[in-house]
């Protein structure tokens, strides 16, 4: 049987997927890297940690998948979004990628609505947050003006790792389309933002779709990984884009929350006409000539980890969370803010910072486990209540990452968000949508859609708890109220800390 293979570069670590013809999840590896964190704020990688893993990992999957490497017909990506990788004239690296959860660049988002006004959301379908690229490339324009100068091209990192995989120089729409440079309509560089910014337009790489053909391993790879050098590899997309397709989300009234380091709350789009005023990103879709409209929380399943990390240090992940179960709805009047890295939907703010609210000496550490689950779900549906006050309707909901894990957590989703939360027989996420790229790029299917009715199953359905529904619209009044209340304290204690 003929198969292909999805790479998902996340940010903790590469995930390698081979998937067979009917969709069935063959082998998988997954490699780990580290976060280089050298002043609170910054958040960057070694691009070689990249490379050198997912080498690692392929040549593992092909090792013990034990599957004729001539059968693996073809190869596509998944990949963090927004991070910066500068490349000189001899295509080397100049410096460690900056990261989308890096947050040194909010002068630098200033000015670019100081410059732009309205024109960035006409252009860009998105406000400017430190997450996005521009505004790291501005800040070393500023801060690193001799690496600037030395850059020939810039990569995001998924394009990176396709470039030394390949040897061909590309990015995609969807994972351009959170740069901040891109004309999301037109599908092209802006040349007024560059000017703008007197950034060279030789910088920015060709722009292809999501499943166009870019070339073929290097020899030199193919040696390395046991593949096969004529295998097939296809440009792929942005982490949340190869989600939404791994997910079925391909149609109207489709909806995705997605709980992995961060969180996602993700709607289909089949164009970019509604307007939503910066509240929620805007982006192009996986699928050709189609958009998704996501709000972001920067630490959901984060959060959880910190918790269990630094409370729960020998417990596992399922027993921290079934114990969660023995706490009330509520957790005995505990809210916890997910905002331990600043917040990006609906707030925008690098410097507010997470809390517990409520506590008293009768708290158990289950209760605090049920805070931090209920609080991550109670940031991701102020998304949710976004789309249904612009007109989107969301009934139905295919959650996939940490937060799919636990039937109980997925309870917790449809009673909040009042929704049919549904999980996948095989939730792979992004990795499964870059397979899903690989897949019609070969042109097994005639469209993702028809792919995805192959590919992808239903195992269970969570119904929203009509009681439950409702104690929770009552604790969510309280929940939003936390953010305004504590907004100002957090920002004097954040600039106190950086003195």
């Amino acid at each position: 049987m003929k198969h292909v293979i999805g790479v998902d570069l996340g940010t903790s670590s590469v995930k390698v997927l081979l998937v067979d013809q009917t969709g069935k999840v063959v082998h998988s590896v997954s490699k780990e890297y580290p976060l280089i964190q050298p002043k609170p704020g910054y958040s960057e990688q070694n691009p070689e940690e990249w490379v050198e893993k997912t080498i690692q990992a392929l040549k593992q999957l092909a090792d013990e998948a034990k599957v004729n490497p001539g059968d693996i017909e073809g190869l596509s990506f998944s990949g963090q979004m927004h991070g910066l990788v500068l490349l000189d004239e001899h295509h080397k690296v100049i410096r460690n990628a900056i990261l989308w959860n890096d947050t040194r660049t909010t002068a630098q988002c200033k000015k670019i609505e100081q410059l732009l006004g309205e024109k960035l959301l006409h252009v860009t379908k998105n406000p400017a947050l430190e997450g996005f690229t521009l505004p790291k490339l501005l800040w070393v324009q500023e801060h690193e003006p001799e690496h600037l100068a030395k850059t020939k091209v810039f990569l995001l990192p998924k394009d990176y790792l396709r470039f030394r995989l390949t040897g061909g120089l590309h990015a995609e729409y969807s994972d351009a389309a959170g740069t901040l440079l891109m004309d999301i309509e037109n599908k092209s560089w802006s040349m007024d933002i560059l000017s703008t910014f007197k950034l060279p337009a030789a910088i920015c790489p060709p722009l292809v779709e999501p499943d166009d053909f870019t070339g073929t391993l290097l020899p030199e790879i193919a040696d390395a990984t046991g593949l096969s050098a004529d295998i097939k590899v296809f440009a792929g997309g942005a982490d949340n884009a190869c989600g939404a397709i791994g997910a079925g989300i391909l149609s109207d009234g489709q909806a995705l929350c997605s709980i992995g380091t961060s969180g996602v709350f993700l709607s289909y789009e089949k164009d970019s006409s509604r307007d939503y005023g910066g509240k929620v990103h805007v982006f192009n879709h996986g699928q050709t000539d189609s958009y998704y409209s996501m709000g972001v929380t920067l630490s959901a399943g984060h959060s959880l980890t910190w918790f269990k990390n630094t409370f729960a240090e020998h417990e596992s992940f399922d027993q921290l969370v079934e114990a969660a179960a023995l706490s009330p709805l509520g957790a005995n009047g505990l809210l916890f803010t997910p905002f331990l890295a600043g917040e990006r939907t609906p707030y925008a703010d690098a410097k507010i910072r997470g809390t517990f609210t409520g506590m008293d000496s009768a708290h158990q550490k289950h209760d605090f486990t049920r805070s931090v689950l209920e609080g991550i779900v109670f940031s991701i549906h102020e998304t949710v209540e976004i789309f249904r006050s612009n007109g989107k309707e969301v009934d139905t909901v295919i959650s996939i990452g940490g937060g799919a894990k636990s039937d109980f957590w997925l309870q917790i989703q449809a009673d909040i968000f009042n929704a049919k939360v549904m999980k996948l027989t095989s939730e792979q996420g992004p990795g499964m949508g870059a397979a899903m790229l690989a897949a019609t790029g070969l042109e097994w299917f005639p469209s993702l859609q028809s792919c995805a009715e192959v590919f992808l199953s239903t195992a269970c359905v969570f119904e929203p708890i009509p009681e439950n529904v409702e104690r929770y619209k009552e604790l969510y009044q309280i929940y939003k109220e936390v953010y305004p209340q504590t907004a100002a304290i957090n920002h004097r204690l954040f600039e106190f800390k950086e003195k």
